[in-house]
């Protein structure tokens, strides 16, 4: 072959070029082994005639190609697919529109644009990366595991930020047909039936061989016998290799087109925004739980299992933990209609043993709407009730708010609700007890103060970023919290942080900017100028709030003390005047003493800085911070933060007519015109 030239990009691949017409001949990107970078397609085309997948290793000393491979199966519904030989090892299962329904967390948005292609001749997927700084890849090894590193250059070395398999419900089948492996069962079993489906042998019967799982129960009738549906979520849809797709089919009309066929075991939207159609036939393989992401399937069942499905969402009792919350409000607090929360329902007499009857020794403080106690089940579990005010009209709001949110919410940077107990005028919130209470006990308090290393500071201040990001992003809600502050981080045992408090927050539209209300809700010092001024708010809001929280992280003290030695009436204007100075290090917390990075500290004072200017628009997004914090690269120069400036307000009332204000710091409302 002539007039051709090898020329390596900087991407990475290795390009073959006939000079004359310009056009690539080969490409190593069409040939990957065990590595898959930025660019790189994966899975089948047609018109060049190759299925693009990796393989590993035979082992770490040894480069030829191993047993294991990773790729997209284009059968059926196309699907991301690990195997071990011929044998699926691991299912990343159908592309949502969004992400795979098995795979959370693998691609954040934040880091890569993800390109998926479902044509006739090819089904493919791809990946770049949003800021090209970022070194990423994707690498299959020896032993059974894919994984997504990044590169960190100022430890030299790379970092895995996801893996599979890493749980036993990620193993293939691990339960066989008609199950649903479910990792956070309460008995660890982690196995279960399908609504309607009963084991198929007493006795080991989660074993993959064929001989376990779960069959029809026995006598019923699934065909034209008054049947339905019983809905499961969210969790990884079966195998859709034997599925049958139709895109042009909304969800109702899905299950129409199941119901006329008696062959048909289930149901499902084809994309989580609603298009589509998957509909099953036979055996119902490989579906597992998720805890935050995940789809909802509808499985197909007689009758009377039906009943008693819908019997026990609309029936209980209020010593069953299978009791929604929701439900059992009165229609005047909780409109009808209104979306079961599905969270378990505590018995008063159970949480009146456990808080010692709500004694005062137990009790861990006091907010807005009500007090907070410290409990202890029967079962060994300590727990923190949020009991609201008995014969207070406050708070009702607030409280539906938290039941239907937080619990569609779970994130390791999240407090965990376990239920809720709603009997006559007692409302109680249940959730996991956090030993060292809240961050507010140990920034504002000197001897527990001096506890916080700078490593332990600047943890938290990444797991508060995490948790806002995830709120703002990567939760199948999106949600503004509106009251960000240092008593509404909680903190376990290992010092990680926890937000909590969801009474005030707000969910928004996928494609929703921001929002206006008459009912300015938070805490002075921490809400930002358009919000507190305009009722404007926005995820810049919460970002405004970070910002804040970052600085009394650092410095040890309250935004909203007074600055003498400052023309600042608070600690952002403090702050600010420093930086300008360039004596920003003056500021940071003595009791830390000299042991802690400069660079790294003057890094989180600037992006601190950069969080609270007054313009929405400067602000950073909570994906650029979480990146910002995590990588070494230039950041821009912030401009003049809001409320710097001295103000008037202290000596008189601290409610104006319009906003919130408080000196205590607590939560307060005001109603006022727009």
């Amino acid at each position: 072959m002539t007039n051709c030239t090898a020329q390596l990009l900087d991407s990475g691949n290795l390009v073959l070029v006939q000079q004359d017409s310009k056009g690539i001949l080969w490409q190593s990107f069409d040939h990957g082994t065990d590595t898959l970078l930025p660019g790189m397609k994966l899975g089948p085309d047609l018109k060049i005639g190759l299925n693009r997948s990796l393989s590993s290793w035979k082992s770490k000393d040894d480069p030829g190609t191993g047993t294991i491979f990773y790729g997209i199966d284009p059968s059926g519904f196309p699907q991301l697919f690990l195997y071990k030989g011929q044998i699926p090892w691991w299912r990343g299962g159908p592309w949502t529109g969004l992400r795979w329904s098995g795979v959370p967390e693998m691609t954040p948005t934040y880091i890569f644009n993800v390109t998926f292609v479902n044509s006739v001749d090819e089904v493919s997927i791809f990946y770049t990366m949003n800021n090209p700084s970022i070194v990423s890849r994707m690498v299959v090894n020896e032993s059974g595991v894919v994984q997504r590193l990044t590169w960190n250059d100022r430890d030299q070395q790379w970092i895995g930020i996801w893996s599979a398999p890493k749980e036993p419900c990620d193993t293939y089948g691990q339960c066989g047909p008609n199950s649903n492996c479910d990792p956070y069962q309460a008995n660890n079993f982690i196995c279960k039936c399908l609504p309607g489906f009963e084991p198929k042998s007493s006795q080991e019967w989660y074993l993959r061989d064929g001989s376990g799982g779960c069959v029809r129960k026995p006598n019923v009738s699934t065909c034209r016998g008054g049947e339905g549906f019983v809905k499961l979520a969210p969790v990884k849809v079966p195998d859709t290799s034997m599925a049958s797709a139709n895109m042009n089919l909304r969800l109702k009309e899905c299950e129409q087109e199941c119901l006329r066929n008696c062959s048909c075991t289930a149901y499902a939207s084809a994309d989580e925004r609603g298009l589509g159609c998957l509909r099953w036939y036979g055996d119902l393989l490989d579906t597992r739980t998720f805890s935050d992401v995940g789809q909802e399937i509808y499985i197909r069942v007689d009758r009377a299992e039906l009943a008693r499905d819908r019997k026990r969402r609309n029936e209980f009792p209020l010593s069953t933990s299978r009791s929604h919350c929701s439900r059992d409000l009165p229609i005047k607090e909780f409109e009808e209609g209104t979306t079961s929360s599905d969270l378990p329902l505590f018995d008063l007499s159970v949480i009146a043993a456990a808080t010692n009857n709500f004694s005062d020794a137990n009790k861990l403080g006091e907010g807005g709407f009500g007090s907070v106690y410290k409990g202890l089940l029967l079962d060994g579990k300590e727990i923190a009730v949020k009991r609201l005010a008995k014969y207070s009209g406050q708070g009702i709001n607030e409280f539906r708010n938290e039941v239907e949110l937080i619990a569609k919410l779970q994130h390791r940077n999240l407090v965990r609700i376990l239920g809720c107990c709603i009997q006559g005028r007692e409302k109680m919130l249940i959730y996991e007890y956090l030993p060292n209470k809240s961050l507010d006990s140990f920034i504002f308090n000197e001897p527990r103060r001096s506890q916080l290393d700078w490593s332990t500071r600047h943890n938290i201040i990444c797991g508060i970023a995490r948790g806002i990001l995830y709120l703002h992003q990567d939760s199948r809600l999106r949600i503004i919290h509106r009251d960000l502050k240092a008593s509404n981080v909680l903190l376990d045992a290992s010092m990680n942080p926890k937000i909590s408090d969801f009474g005030m927050a707000r969910i928004f539209g996928v494609d929703q900017i921001e929002a206006n209300t008459n009912r300015v809700v938070g805490t002075y010092g921490y809400m930002s100028p358009e919000y507190a001024m305009q009722g404007l708010f926005s995820v810049k809001s919460d970002v405004y709030s970070f910002g804040v929280l970052l600085l009394e992280v650092i410095t040890g003290r309250k935004n909203s003390h007074f600055y003498d030695e400052s023309n600042s009436s608070n600690l952002v204007g403090y702050v600010w005047d420093l930086w300008r100075e360039g004596r920003a290090l003056e500021l940071v917390d003595t009791l830390m003493g000299d042991s802690y990075p400069e660079d790294q500290v003057l890094r989180c004072i600037q992006i601190g800085l950069l969080c609270v200017q007054e313009s929405a628009m400067d602000r950073p997004s909570m994906s650029d911070v979480v990146f910002m914090l995590s990588n070494d690269t230039t950041l821009p120069s912030p401009k003049q933060p809001a409320f710097i400036m001295k103000e008037s307000y202290y000596s008189g009332d601290p409610l104006t007519s319009e906003g919130s204000h408080s000196i205590n710091e607590v939560t307060i409302t005001m109603l006022g015109p727009r």
